[in-house]
């Protein structure tokens, strides 16, 4: 008798393709194809054959990593518009194309080892949850999931079935946040008690009003497929391949884009975990209309989030990381020179110890201990083994880790990069925040309503803020109708 599943788990509403698998069942890991057949066995290939839900956009360059890697064959693509599509299904002509993801899992499971999801964020969750109780290895790109309670589902999913999990935080591969913690381990600046991470993101429309003029749908777009868990709304243009991003329905603003790369050194070099509380200021876009300046729909142009998280191991106290974006940054460190670069492109982060600061840019490329002169001078034993190919690596490890069938050997599994997107989801909902007092206060239509520091209080266990409630509604949101959340 099939497991029952646990308040925390997703399901779709339509589970035919999970009550026919028997690999679903029993929770059952995938085994390398060379281990089924038995001593002596030659398999005819030993490659990760993926399917990729998503074949445009970032997942176009996901599939063509996976591939480049020489241990995958893309076996299926599936994706809801063929205009973005199109380079792909043609650079693959032999994998079996699919708009329907159900409908892929439910025919074609038992073809294929791993399922690849490169989607807007608002279908992460429940595509890779389906694809877990099939057994299937998953790679699920950045935030891995929308709100707080998919990213503990999946974090719990992912130990539960025990497959090969990665998400698409290129970062985590790369040597630069192994440098930093060797900085760190080895007392080069003390105890860190503060860090910094910004971002020049957004680069689309945030902080507008959803249009109100319906649009045609183009006839390469299943714009119902598109919607998935969300609300259904008329299609409108721009919206459909990137600016998605902006809109809560569908995107996490600039923390879902940037935060995952920008904040997981400050995780992985202190060993951070849940969030203690968070607080926020937001920036407001002024349109012309001064009676008008309450836009729910959207997430903001700009936001300082300030996160807390309690003592570990490798730190003396709280640590206070700071997330700046839409062009906001930190006052530059003393000790950097006026000609110096701070970060890059935008984008950086900088960790202030008692001893010392360090600083990188987006991935934790090029780290630098601060003044700039003490990285050559710094004369610490490698002590973390490297990813072969750093951040370009990233695919690769999935890839190999999945075939070996060994979840420990990847940089960015759920276990880790869980916790990870739960604390930028946890800044979101502090975000959000902002327009709950405006309307509790009637002051929606009011743009000079002062848009003041929220503190948001977080109990992790009961996955709940105690001292804000109207917030709560978005750590589980309601799915539409078709495509339901148990529990």
């Amino acid at each position: 008798m099939a497991e029952k599943e646990s308040d925390s788990s997703l399901d779709t509403s339509r589970r035919g393709f999970i009550k026919s698998s028997a690999i679903a069942a029993a929770g059952f890991m995938i085994v390398p194809r060379y281990v089924l057949g038995g001593k002596g066995y030659t398999a005819p290939s030993d490659k990760l054959v993926i399917a990729g839900v998503g074949a445009g956009g970032k997942g176009q360059s996901d599939i063509a990593n996976f591939y480049a890697s020489g241990n995958a064959e893309i076996g299926y693509l599936c994706d809801v518009d063929m205009r973005s599509a199109a380079k792909t299904v043609a650079k693959f002509p032999k994998a079996k194309f699919y708009k329907d993801w159900r409908q892929m899992l439910d025919k074609e499971h038992k073809n294929f080892d791993a399922v690849s999801v490169s989607i807007p964020d608002h279908n992460h969750a429940i595509v890779a949850l389906s694809a877990m109780q099939l057994g299937k290895h998953v790679y699920v790109q950045k935030p891995m999931a929308h709100d707080v309670y998919e990213a503990r589902t999946l974090t719990n999913a992912a130990k539960k079935y025990n497959v090969v999990t990665q998400m698409g935080n290129q970062g985590s591969s790369a040597d630069g946040v192994r440098q930093l913690r060797e900085w760190y381990d080895a007392g080069l600046i003390g105890d860190v008690h503060t860090v910094y991470c910004w971002t020049d993101r957004p680069v689309w429309p945030q902080g507008i009003e959803w249009p109100e003029t319906k649009q045609p749908v183009p006839k390469e777009l299943d714009w119902d497929l598109w919607l998935g868990t969300a609300p259904y709304k008329d299609y409108v243009n721009n919206l459909v391949p990137f600016n998605w991003r902006g809109w809560w329905d569908y995107g996490t603003g600039a923390l879902g884009d940037m935060g995952c790369h920008i904040m997981e050194a400050p995780f992985r070099v202190l060993d951070l975990q849940y969030v203690k509380d968070v607080q926020s200021s937001v920036g407001t876009v002024y349109t012309g209309n001064f009676d008008k300046a309450y836009y729910p729909d959207s997430c903001p142009p700009s936001s300082h989030i300030t996160l807390t998280y309690p003592k570990t191991e490798k730190t003396q106290g709280d640590v206070t990381v700071h997330w700046m974006d839409g062009g906001i940054q930190p006052e530059r460190p003393e000790e950097l020179g006026p000609n110096e670069v701070f970060g890059d492109n935008g984008n950086g982060m900088l960790f202030i110890g008692t001893k010392g600061k360090m600083m990188a840019g987006t991935y934790s490329f090029d780290p630098q201990l601060l003044p700039t002169s003490r990285t050559k001078e710094a004369n610490v034993p490698q002590t973390i083994k490297r990813v072969q190919g750093g951040a370009d690596g990233h695919y690769a490890q999935w890839v190999n880790a999945a075939i070996a069938g060994k979840p420990e050997d990847v940089s960015s599994p759920f276990k880790l990069a869980g916790p990870l997107t739960e604390a930028l989801l946890m800044a979101n909902l502090s975000i959000r925040g902002h327009n709950i007092r405006k309307l509790k206060a009637g002051k929606e239509d009011d743009y000079d309503f002062p848009g003041e520091n929220i503190k948001l209080v977080w109990d992790n266990n009961a996955m709940r803020v105690t001292n804000f409630d109207d917030v709560n509604q978005f750590i589980k949101r309601e799915y539409r109708d078709g495509w339901k959340v148990l529990g």
